[in-house]
């Protein structure tokens, strides 16, 4: 089946693309949304979509390092991995309809996403699949089948429902190099964001046997951002960034990263 990638630059995203490609499917575009310039910060507080590393995301379109603080670019690491053209859509909406299940609602979040995917299947009709990294979110999987279901497309959850200590373990065996941009948990705080997914695996598990940590992140405990991964001909390379206190509080502080400067690198 021909499919897009939902991404997001958080691992969960570029695993579930791995597992399309494994199970025979071939991605034939990526999407992405970003949040609003008018939100005025880099985090948005979406119930459906991950966004703290958007200017990661955005930088990848170019090799030119702009200087414009709200000028959004695209993943053009993707593109040029793997030659694959990408779309992306500004965030409108809000978390509007929050029951469990979805009817397309006016002006929620939700519906940004529905214009994206209609936008990439009116560009690629023989698109049949959407590639979507849920692993515990119900709220997020439902509304995805709805707008896969209003396009007659299928939704691609690999990682749904998978044991997290052995997803996490899986992730960072098949080399997907993925660092934390954001914490908000119980044991989690500065000192950890920017560390990699094999450097917070044991922090990850002892925190889910003391205070029930996600491992994997699914209650929002932390967010990523992928520098590499098997899918990859370049990784990314940060060469400038910030931390960035949204909370603050001695036992679980709310720390992102805000990248202002990456490139790309070539692999050997």
């Amino acid at each position: 089946m021909k499919v897009v990638g939902l991404v997001s630059g958080g691992k969960d995203s570029c695993f579930n693309l791995m597992k399309c490609v494994a199970n025979g499917h071939e991605i034939v575009c990526l999407a992405n949304l970003y949040p609003s310039a008018t939100a005025g910060a880099d985090e948005i507080d979406s119930y459906m979509f991950q966004s703290v590393a958007h200017k990661g995301v955005e930088r990848l379109s170019t090799s030119i390092i702009m200087l414009r603080k709200l000028y959004f670019f695209i993943v053009q690491l993707y593109s040029q991995a793997c030659g694959l053209p990408l779309y992306r859509r500004e965030i409108h909406g809000r978390p509007l309809n929050v029951n469990a299940h979805y009817e397309p609602t006016d002006e929620d979040e939700v519906e940004d996403l529905y214009e994206l995917i209609k936008e990439v299947k009116i560009r690629h009709p023989d698109v049949g699949g959407v590639s979507v990294g849920a692993i515990l979110s119900s709220y997020q999987k439902v509304r995805v089948e709805s707008v896969c279901k209003r396009l007659c497309m299928r939704p691609l959850c690999y990682l749904w429902e998978a044991d997290q200590a052995k997803l996490l373990d899986e992730m960072i065996e098949a080399r997907l190099h993925a660092i934390i941009v954001k914490v908000a948990a119980l044991g989690l705080n500065e000192k950890h964001i920017g560390k990699s997914l094999a450097e917070v695996r044991d922090c990850l598990h002892e925190l889910n046997a003391k205070y029930g940590v996600h491992i994997c992140g699914e209650g929002g405990e932390y967010e990523t951002f992928v520098l590499d991964c098997p899918l990859f001909k370049k990784r990314i390379v940060v060469d400038e960034f910030e931390q960035v206190v949204h909370l603050k509080d001695e036992c679980a502080p709310v720390i992102y990263l805000s990248f202002k400067k990456l490139h790309l690198e070539e692999k050997l």
